[in-house]
């Protein structure tokens, strides 16, 4: 698998038309990893997914890859490319702001978007303490978290 030292990304950009057909092709399972993350997260650590506090799982999950996903990264790996997108969550607007996820897929090559696989769904621990013990949980993003590579 790659690491982030292994891949240089592209600059945060707009989707373009193949990239809004591959997180499309995978927009199923990326629903399905939100309300799982969330489910599984509020038995251990609630406060992960504490920006969706009150939202159905419809709800949360109701965003759309042509309106929502308003940002991507690309980097091209010896087994094809890894695509990071941000997407807005449209029912999270709270004291922070606007709600966004963070996305992995993967696209192998040679096969065009019909064998996009999801990888995983960001979800942030930090502001850790001398201990290493974190303070800070965050699965749904602000605005300004820029899109960065992660192994989830």
């Amino acid at each position: 698998m790659a690491s982030a030292d292994e891949v240089s990304l592209t600059a945060p950009h707009a989707p373009h038309a193949r990239a809004v057909e591959a997180f499309n092709r995978v927009l199923p399972e990326i629903r399905h990893a939100v309300i799982t993350s969330r489910h599984d997260w509020d038995v251990h650590e609630p406060k992960m997914w504490s920006r969706a506090a009150g939202l159905s799982d419809k709800k949360l999950t109701a965003f759309t890859i042509e309106d929502d996903l308003v940002e991507i990264r690309a980097g091209v790996v010896s087994y094809g490319t890894i695509l990071f997108g941000k997407i807005r969550i449209p029912a999270v607007n709270d004291e922070l702001g606007e709600g966004f996820i963070h996305v992995r897929i993967h696209d192998p090559p040679n096969q065009g978007e019909e064998d996009v696989m999801f990888h995983s769904i960001f979800t942030m621990e930090g502001k850790r303490d001398a201990d290493g013990h974190p303070h800070l949980w965050r699965a749904i993003q602000v605005k300004d978290e820029p899109l960065e590579f992660f192994n989830e």
